[in-house]
């Protein structure tokens, strides 16, 4: 009865973490470029009541018995699915199509990647920089932030696809600016660590980030201006899950109870 005590208790602790999951998940639903959650379950150790056992001449117990003692989760990947595009009529709102991700610069200098590209405009004295709603700057091919210099009217600025600055002037004439947007990929992005505001850092699993413009491996992501990506989380499907992570919950709840019960009569025997 205690073995089932236990493993039922597990269950009930992974699908609690389940929930959370969940919960994260619907409550991300409108968080421009949030990447949806999955946990991920394995079965605990086995105790072998009866090993199978077969002789030469074929008789013997060809199934042994073992049971299980319950559940325990094991990661929590990211599904990096593209969301759903939304056009908006910010010239500093993109999106990137495909699998790169932006570089930002975070504290102590070390490089951070997001693929929200709902830019904001910070004021400094060289001019106007490209920040995270955070304020991490965003970076270009050259680990530099993107600041626009007072020579250039920022409602001017058109972004390429392969994510290099161009300018149209006052008279129609257009040119390339020296600035483009350090676009990066990863051999594993599912070994990213997850930070606050959909940022990234490198970890040993996810491999260094490496640079589109450079790798010519790669297959090169497409930005698109005046666009943001949504979330991918889809509401019916996480509903789904958190009603069956429910009644798994629920299931294991019973388990519990029905050997507590079966412990009191076992107990009762004795008196």
């Amino acid at each position: 009865m205690m073995r089932a005590l236990y493993t039922a208790a597990s269950g009930m602790t992974s699908q609690q973490l389940n929930v959370d999951v969940i919960a994260n998940n619907l409550a991300n639903v409108n968080t421009t470029a949030f990447k949806k959650e999955n946990l991920e379950f394995q079965t605990m150790l086995y105790q072998t009541l009866q090993s199978a056992n077969i002789d030469e001449n074929g008789a013997g117990k060809p199934v042994g018995i073992q049971v299980g003692l319950g559940v325990k989760p094991v990661a929590i990947s990211s599904n990096f699915s593209q969301g759903s595009m939304q056009t908006t009529d910010n010239a500093l709102d993109f999106a990137i199509e495909g699998n790169g991700f932006f570089t930002v610069q975070g504290n102590n200098e070390t490089q951070m990647f997001t693929r929200n590209g709902a830019i904001k405009i910070s004021a400094t004295e060289d001019g106007l920089m490209f920040v995270t709603s955070s304020g991490e700057p965003f970076l270009d091919i050259n680990d530099e932030p993107i600041v626009i210099t007072s020579e250039y009217d920022i409602s001017r600025i058109n972004v390429n696809k392969d994510g290099s600055f161009s300018y149209t002037d006052t008279d129609g004439t257009s040119g390339n600016m020296d600035i483009q947007f350090k676009i990066v990929q990863f051999d594993n992005p599912q070994g990213l660590e997850k930070m606050s505001g959909t940022l990234y850092q490198t970890t040993s699993a996810s491999g260094q980030p490496r640079l589109e413009t450079d790798d010519e491996a790669l297959k090169t992501s497409t930005v698109r201006q005046r666009s943001i990506e949504m979330s991918n989380v889809q509401v019916v499907e996480e509903m789904v899950k958190l009603i069956s992570a429910q009644r798994a919950y629920d299931l294991s709840s019973k388990a519990i109870t029905t050997s507590d019960q079966m412990l009191q009569q076992a107990n009762s025997l004795k008196n």
